[in-house]
């Protein structure tokens, strides 16, 4: 079952590197500041944690306009699922 919502940013543990388009980060930032975040980001929900491994970019620009939460679409998954995604 997926969900919408929006998660704590410091509650997001991204356990793969990332090199983020500093453009891309930009662009978002100003959208967001101006209209909102209109994508979630996917997250997995395992024991209670959240990983995420998609939508660096958004994570990055809501981290640099100092927003607290990010809009997140969020899938309980079991550690085998997570395992699968780290490997």
């Amino acid at each position: 079952m997926v969900k919408v919502q929006e998660i704590p940013l410091h509650q997001i543990q991204r356990p793969l590197p990332r090199q983020n388009d500093p453009d891309k980060v930009q662009a978002l930032m100003e959208s967001i500041a101006a209209i909102g975040q209109q994508e979630p980001i996917d997250i997995l929900e395992v024991d209670g944690r959240y990983y995420g491994f998609s939508g660096c970019h958004r994570y990055e620009a809501c981290q640099r306009l100092g927003k607290e939460t990010i809009l997140a679409r969020v899938r309980k998954a079991p550690k085998s699922v997570l395992k699968m995604h780290i490997a």
